[in-house]
């Protein structure tokens, strides 16, 4: 037998302006890995796994323009770019 438990978050003003940030860059981490492999394969190129996509982010965030990306956890995009991978693999294989 599972128990279940439901529990209602309650965020101050200041934690929904952290999970609302949280969530711009997860989706920010999920449109970039999507436009990456769609470049890569329009280029004769095979699908990039999450492994080959974190590290070029790795790469990316050592940019000025990205270093934003700094101040979130790995994590976040790490888990992003999983879902990209996921959701262009399915498309691929017909579960989309």
């Amino acid at each position: 037998m599972i128990k279940t438990y439901k529990v209602m978050l309650l965020p101050n003003n200041k934690q929904k302006t952290k999970l609302k940030e949280c969530a711009g860059v997860a989706r920010w981490a999920y449109n970039w890995a999507l436009a990456t492999e769609q470049e890569n394969y329009n280029n004769g190129g095979k699908f990039l796994n999450d492994g080959e996509l974190r590290k070029r982010l790795t790469e990316l965030k050592k940019q000025e323009k990205y270093a934003w990306l700094k101040d979130y956890s790995n994590n976040i995009t790490k888990q992003a770019i999983k879902d990209a991978c996921l959701a262009y693999k399915n498309f691929f294989e017909g579960r989309a």
